[in-house]
């Protein structure tokens, strides 16, 4: 079985390297239409072309696939040897590959990319924004591979629960969606922010420029509510799966532990953001940095309280 393990180390390495070579060629495709991109000015009663509201300033050319084929090609074969990674890391360790934050880390990577093709071949988002998926991605990778990495063996006692492949497979699939989330959230406000600047005929820098060839900010706003829609049932299944789990193995269903606190802080940010466009009408900017905080706080719940704060949860 430590062969096994051997393999899916290796693999875990060469799945980085592919994610980083699509990320670049999505970064090229992203460079070449900010090149192509042709500035437009709105000449009232002069008879032009007016722009949508989505894109005041600036009309970027179709993308042409080439650079941008090659790289959806490149993060669709990195997911399948991302995959077989964690397939091998399960049979080495004789178990659900999701026990240690090596592991998680490595699955939640896979979920998020693996969302994110899935909307690309929908056409629920734009393959533009691939260079911005793959970057929390590979520092994902990076990070458990070498800060977070743990040697296969078998799971601690509290983990040895049928629960585990309930409990925290239900928070892999809503982790993994709410990072892709968080980034096409980030995206949306660069571009509201990008053509409200170009919009006032303001020069814009880098990486404000970034905005001119990232799809409408309506489709942006979309697709980060589409994806929270989808993730945040999942995650409320997560918490009172985990409620179970805790009285089964601690004897009471919540008890306000670290990992339970930052775990309830975050729903209550996504059922924020969720209510609010469903009642208050909030869509743009203030659901864009709810969801944008919500994803901090997700950030906090698996990073921080895991390995600085002690709490029932520390053996993760």
């Amino acid at each position: 079985m430590q062969a096994l393990a051997s393999v899916s180390d290796k693999l875990l390495f060469a799945t980085i390297v592919v994610y980083a070579l699509a990320m670049l060629c999505f970064a090229g495709e992203q460079a070449a239409r900010r090149a192509r991109a042709v500035p437009a000015r709105v000449l009232v009663g002069a008879g032009a072309p007016l722009l949508s509201k989505d894109q005041p300033g600036v009309r970027p050319a179709a993308p042409r696939g080439g650079i941008g084929r090659l790289a959806v090609v490149l993060t669709a074969g990195g997911a399948v040897v991302h995959l077989v990674t964690l397939v091998l890391r399960g049979i080495a360790a004789g178990r659900p590959p999701w026990g240690n934050m090596y592991e998680f880390s490595v699955s939640v990577a896979f979920v998020a990319v693996a969302a994110f093709l899935y909307l690309v071949a929908d056409g629920r988002v734009d393959r533009s924004l691939g260079a911005f998926v793959m970057v929390p991605v590979v520092l994902y990778l990076g990070l458990a591979g070498t800060v977070l990495y743990t040697p296969v063996g078998p799971l601690v006692p509290a983990l040895d629960s049928y629960w585990l492949k309930i409990h925290v497979a239900a928070a892999v699939m809503a982790s993994g969606a709410f990072l892709l989330s968080g980034v096409v959230a980030l995206l949306y406000l660069t571009r509201a922010r990008y053509d409200e600047q170009t919009a006032a005929g303001r020069t814009v820098r880098f990486p404000l420029s970034l905005g001119g060839s990232l799809p409408a900010a309506s489709s942006l706003d979309r697709a980060s509510y589409s994806v929270i829609a989808f993730a945040f049932p999942v995650w409320t299944f997560a918490i009172i799966a985990g409620a179970i789990w805790a009285e089964a193995a601690w004897g009471r269903y919540w008890g306000w532990d670290p990992k339970e606190t930052w775990s309830f802080i975050t729903w209550v940010l996504y059922a924020g953001y969720l209510h609010a466009r469903a009642t208050a009408g909030w869509k743009g900017r203030k659901a864009a940095w709810v969801a944008v905080a919500a994803a901090c706080a997700l950030i906090i719940d698996y990073y921080v309280v895991n390995i600085f704060v002690v709490g029932l949860h520390s053996y993760a």
